[in-house]
């Protein structure tokens, strides 16, 4: 019999694509299902990217590039960043990555071990755990409560710090929750962490552009005592529509950016190469499209937290951030995940159970509101009919 590394033991998955593929599987058999379950836009990429990368195919860019990307898109990241931000970074120090799981992935393998520790938001986005207990590291949990309105607390984040601590990841705007975290916090938690020099952190900022009610997404980019061992994840995905796409960055700080180049020549040599002129077009063209988005987002997340507070049992905060509603379900008397599967194999509504985002995820379920207002009304009225029953 074949035998693995044990890490292989203990590696997870991100369960929103088992539930998409059973949805399209249901889909098949002629069931009208409404996916409010996978996190991805439900609109085309822009025009002018596409055309940028279909150019780049005809102007013969075929070959390889550097394993960081091309130099004039890791120039393009660099002033996005500072006209976002108002943070100057190095090129030399940014990575274009095949989306933003590598990034994870190259973080905590930089750091984990047995015999260390690795602190992640709970409930938040599958792979941290996974990864994390990939490499056999310990697993800490960061709680993320709903009484704070899903920010991370600075207070409590900092008490889970031990000598074993190697890496703290953090995710503001969040997934699954929505949660935004306040600057207050944020400077708090930065604060507390000069005195936890050896900790790097690894911020995933993937929904930065998406904010809404006037709420600040503050990067921890701006944060010069910490700059020397942050680590920061961002990419196209979300933003620009470009999933498929797989196309992130990263920024490293320089005692990291030669470590993550080597990763990346052992791994996957370099990103595709006309995906590269399409990321260069997203940021140096016109952004009206990229607003249109977040405005329609907007819309319907009013839609979806009015819709759900109205149904038995259920109460939803309103998020800030990124296109998610993490309603609490305690009080329909179900579980979860068998809440979630019930309603996609009985209404044909896609969900995910909350314990899919970690152990404390247990009385939530996550709803993406990237589909139409008109299937987001649709589906909020099969919940609620199959909530009555």
């Amino acid at each position: 019999m074949l035998k693995t590394i044990s890490g292989f033991d203990h590696i997870g998955e991100e369960n929103a694509f088992a539930v998409l593929a059973r949805a399209t599987e249901l889909a098949g058999q002629g069931r009208d299902i409404i996916n409010l379950g996978i996190g991805q836009p439900d609109f085309r990429t822009p025009d002018h990217i596409v055309e940028a990368a279909i150019k780049a195919l005809r102007d013969g860019q075929h070959g390889y590039t550097p394993a960081t990307g091309i130099a004039p898109l890791r120039e393009a990241v660099s002033a996005d960043l500072l006209k976002r931000h108002g943070v100057e970074t190095n090129p030399g120090n940014v990575l274009i990555v095949p989306g933003g799981k590598v990034t994870m992935f190259m973080a905590i393998l930089m750091f984990g071990e047995p015999g260390t520790e690795i602190l992640y938001p709970d409930p938040g986005f599958p792979i941290y755990r996974s990864m994390i207990e990939f490499t056999g590291a310990r697993p800490v949990p960061v709680p993320i409560r709903e009484e704070n309105d899903f920010a991370f607390s600075a207070e409590e984040t900092l008490s889970l710090i031990t000598d074993r601590t190697r890496l703290l990841i953090l995710n503001s705007p969040a997934n699954p929750t929505g949660g935004v975290t306040p600057r207050s916090e944020i400077e708090a938690l930065v604060k507390g962490l000069e005195n936890h020099p050896d900790v790097a952190v690894m911020s995933d900022e993937i929904y930065s552009q998406m904010t809404y009610d006037g709420m600040e997404h503050v990067s921890l980019l701006g944060f010069e005592s910490i700059r020397d061992r942050l680590i920061l994840l961002d990419g196209w995905s979300k933003t620009y529509a470009m999933t498929g796409w797989r196309m992130g960055f990263s920024v490293w700080p320089d005692s990291l950016a030669d470590k993550a180049r080597k990763l990346a020549v052992n791994a996957w040599s370099c990103v595709n190469a006309p995906a590269q002129f399409a990321g260069l077009a997203a940021l140096t063209g016109p952004q009206t499209a990229v607003e249109a988005m977040v405005s329609e987002f907007d819309a319907r997340r009013r839609v979806i937290v009015d819709g759900l507070n109205a149904l038995s049992g259920v109460s939803c905060r309103t998020p800030l951030g990124a296109f998610y509603a993490f309603p609490n379900i305690k009080d329909t008397g179900w579980k979860a995940k068998e809440l979630a599967s019930a309603l996609l194999e009985e209404t044909g509504v896609a969900t995910i159970g909350g314990p899919d985002f970690g152990i404390l995820g247990e009385g939530y379920i996550r709803l993406s509101y990237a589909n139409s207002t008109e299937n987001i009304l649709r589906a909020l009225e099969r919940i609620g009919t199959f909530l009555d029953q």
